[in-house]
């Protein structure tokens, strides 16, 4: 996709690039990564006039002695390399450093309509508040207005209401850890406990129906198995547009020779070929690796069809094995010790027609034949998913679905298995076990009242 961008400046307005007709799709042959990442770094430090200081600052992104990325939530790994981050994370910085700022004059020069007519890419551009602002209803201009002054009106607003629930507190991945637990120590000393945040728009399938499933709202590996798995699958996700860095982890296994099953109704470009820009072979001899050995393209809503299709044939090669005195396909002790309902799920598989599996799904048998053989054929699988698993109608059947694909070899809690739930945000996690959550376990409560009890912090009532 390219645009053919026409300059625009506002009367106080920061001079950007826009397209003049919207975005022109052409063909597009290069890999994912390469030159092309390296390019779009350097023109973000550029654009936010911080070349040397953005430099310096990304030298020390996810680095032990450095600052974790405020981009997507993959984790680091134990042996960092010297540039540990990618095209994605260095924007975030880029726009977190930036030396544009949007002062007073900028919105004297604009009422509150002629901003709403600019597009989101022009506002983002014209860079960082300076000091607080409120709406003038009359002159339909933000108005400074003194710290102070501020945070009397919020107390204001926040004591007029009939009660705390009528309030809302809502917070993101990317606040650190510290922040998130002072801003839910204010909430519930309010007298509130509505937290939502990105996770519940995020991964809130995941929160639900994993649970339910595994005992746990998380995932059950650790970037190490990356390095031990036999097959990888990853359904609903574009690791190369929303988790760049994953794909040191995809392609190192890769080229071990690990099968990549990617299930998507998008073609992502790095899950075809991607180009490593810390490879000097790659980069110098405008080479790639291939990421994908099979990908899916299911229809949209079909994911829960296509793992049915491929549990089914699992099914059906254990019970041929059974009969003919063949080795099991399941993994029958981990079932009988460590899973429950398994018969209902095998009736379930049983009363499925393939006539449905295909139509809903859109694959053909054949390419379930082969991801099947593929999940069969390893010893230990890790099946990774992203938004757009979670972010759907049946979201946590999606999941629990999947949780079921992995229980029926046993691929929960041993090296290189398990379940990856991909998330959007660097610190989701990290805001829910601090407390960002309606629903608090005790321990997390009585942890809170043992800090608040030992620290300056208000030591009135809590709302669990």
């Amino acid at each position: 996709m390219s645009d053919q961008p026409s300059s625009t400046v506002g009367k106080q307005g920061v001079k950007v690039d826009e397209p003049e007709a919207g975005p022109v799709f052409e063909p597009y042959e290069s890999p994912a990564g390469g030159w092309g990442a390296l390019r779009a770094v350097a023109q973000a430090l550029r654009e936010q006039s911080i070349v040397l200081q953005g430099s310096e600052a990304l030298l020390s992104m996810n680095q032990p002695d450095g600052f974790d990325c405020p981009g997507c939530a993959w984790p680091d790994p134990k042996h960092t390399s010297s540039f540990e981050f990618c095209e994605n994370g260095a924007k975030a910085v880029s726009f977190e450093l930036t030396k544009r700022k949007v002062t007073p004059e900028f919105f004297a020069a604009y009422t509150v309509s002629e901003l709403e007519r600019e597009s989101d890419y022009w506002l983002e551009e014209q860079g960082r508040l300076t000091e607080p602002m409120r709406y003038n209803r009359t002159t339909d201009r933000y108005e400074p207005i003194r710290w102070d002054d501020a945070f009397a009106m919020i107390g204001a607003e926040l004591r007029a209401l009939e009660s705390p629930d009528r309030a809302d507190f809502y917070t993101s991945g990317r606040s650190s850890n510290e922040a998130a637990f002072l801003y839910q120590i204010f909430v519930r000393r309010f007298g509130a406990n509505n937290f939502p945040d990105c996770s519940n728009m995020c991964h809130e399938a995941t929160s639900v129906g994993l649970p339910e499933s595994i005992g746990i709202g998380k995932g059950t590996v650790l970037l190490e198995d990356f390095d031990e798995t036999d097959a990888i699958f990853v359904i609903g996700q574009n690791p190369g547009t929303n988790s760049p860095r994953m794909m040191t982890p995809l392609r190192e296994a890769s080229r071990r020779g690990v099968p990549i099953v990617a299930m998507n109704p998008l073609r992502e470009r790095a899950l075809e070929r991607f180009a490593a820009p810390q490879d000097p072979i790659e980069m110098t001899t405008f080479s790639s690796t291939r990421i994908a050995s099979e990908y899916c393209q299911v229809r949209v809503g079909g994911d829960v069809a296509a793992l049915k299709g491929v549990m089914k044939l699992v099914l059906e090669a254990h019970e041929a094995a059974v009969r003919s005195g063949g080795e099991p396909v399941l993994d029958l002790q981990f079932i009988e010790q460590h899973t429950f309902g398994f018969e209902a799920l095998s009736e379930d598989l049983r009363c499925t027609s393939w006539d449905d599996i295909l139509r809903v799904s859109g694959l053909p048998h054949a390419q379930i034949e082969r991801v099947a053989r593929i999940y069969m054929q390893a010893k230990s699988v890790i099946i990774c998913y992203g938004m757009g698993v979670t972010q759907h109608r049946y979201g946590t059947e999606n999941v629990q679905q999947i949780a079921n694909l992995l229980m029926m070899r046993g691929n929960i809690g041993r090296p290189g298995a398990g379940i990856c739930p991909v998330r959007g945000h660097s610190n989701v996690q990290g805001d829910r076990t601090v407390g960002m959550t309606e629903t608090p376990s005790a321990e997390l409560l009585s942890l809170i009242a043992w800090t608040v009890s030992t620290t300056a912090l208000p030591s009135a009532s809590i709302r669990s």
